[in-house]
């Protein structure tokens, strides 16, 4: 008993680190997991000690400090730092700058980490390594429904013409109903999922009808181009970028199947704990998202270069866009219940997920949601 208690330990520690881009072998991992527990039990015993002495011996400093030191709980409720993680289509609030400019009176710096899809940055949160990020409507309920702790703090508009299910361009796949028995890649518990649900669904297919084939958009891409899937179902700038490169057909995209758009998420303790922090986050994310409104092609030129996209393509996923912040009221909320509901019926959830877990009152979100 002691022996597994020891070696979950062990598997937490290791997972952590090796997250956090620490070197550690896989001679390792087998060394622990091999070992006779008096083995175990030493390795335990000298990391907690090291970990002690570390506690002891290290005293705050306001000169050079290094920001992979920072704890969750510093960063949470001192804000001196917010952990950003974000996709490639959100780059441009990187590209912009404008939350640092923001922030930094007030002596907070931001440091940002990009994933591929929204299931990655939630598990990240999840895991406390990120205080906020943007995702679809999806990898929050696989989120929750997996015990993870987050909260929605703004949702976004609906972009139904930035996602669509894609075939080649000789593909004998002529409509949704011809994907029955066919391969389909898609990044599981994201908005493409939802999209290749609800696209189904419209066609009076199943879910089983379809043989899923779960992978990030890269692998997707890569067994897209390979011919080892029938179909990929991919969000811009993923999906402008195919069309150029690999010029795949639109069987569908999203016009008149997707109702609502993503969120952005933050840690509970975060939100709770920095009002002000996320009111000026959420103000400098809405000014960022009206100009972009505005100025299409200001927005495609900035970045194109930055995604390695030509700038064509990139005119193209952002013509596409909708931009603007829209707040987690009960309409929004009762569209995430209802995605929720869906998934849960599909048993591609393990539980029933109350969307409301996630939610603040409105008391607290009149404290920092900026007018929309």
């Amino acid at each position: 008993m002691i022996n597994l208690i020891l070696h979950r330990f062990i598997a937490k520690w290791i997972s952590f680190i090796k997250f956090r881009n620490i070197p550690f072998s896989n001679q390792y991992y087998k060394l622990f997991f091999s070992s006779p527990l008096p083995i175990v039990g030493a390795f335990v015993t000298g990391l907690c000690l090291s970990l002690l002495f570390a506690a002891c011996s290290s005293t705050p400093t306001a000169n050079a400090p290094n920001p992979s030191a920072i704890s969750v709980s510093n960063s949470a409720s001192n804000a001196k730092v917010v952990r950003f993680g974000y996709q490639k289509t959100t780059v441009l609030l990187r590209t912009k700058g404008v939350l640092e400019k923001r922030l930094a009176p007030q002596g907070i710096t931001v440091q940002w980490t990009e994933f591929q899809a929204g299931p990655q940055l939630l598990e990240a949160m999840n895991v406390g390594s990120i205080d906020i990020g943007p995702v679809g409507e999806s990898p929050p309920i696989f989120a929750q429904a997996a015990g993870a702790s987050l909260t929605y703090v703004v949702g976004t508009a609906a972009s139904p013409a930035s996602s669509a299910i894609l075939v080649p361009q000789n593909s004998q796949i002529k409509k949704v109903t011809d994907l029955k028995g066919k391969k389909v890649a898609f990044q599981k518990g994201s908005s493409a999922h939802l999209l290749l649900v609800q696209a189904l669904e419209k066609a009076g297919l199943k879910y089983t009808d379809i043989e899923p084939k779960y992978l990030a958009p890269a692998d997707a891409r890569a067994a897209f181009v390979k011919g080892s899937v029938d179909a990929w179902v991919i969000w811009d700038p993923f999906y402008a970028a195919a069309q150029e490169a690999t010029k795949a057909r639109v069987l569908i995209d999203g016009t008149g199947i997707n109702k609502q758009g993503g969120y952005y998420l933050m840690t509970r303790k975060f939100v709770t704990e920095n009002p002000q922090t996320v009111k000026a986050i959420l103000e400098e994310i809405q000014n960022l998202e009206e100009w972009s409104k505005n100025h299409r092609e200001e927005v495609a030129k900035a970045l194109a270069p930055v995604l390695g996209i030509d700038l064509e393509t990139m005119r193209k996923a952002t013509n596409r866009r909708t931009f603007g912040l829209v707040p987690v009221d009960d309409n929004l909320i009762n569209l995430q219940q209802g995605v929720a509901d869906t998934y849960y019926k599909l048993k591609l959830i393990p539980k029933e997920v109350n969307v409301k877990d996630a939610v603040l009152t409105k008391e607290e979100y009149a404290a920092f949601s900026p007018k929309t």
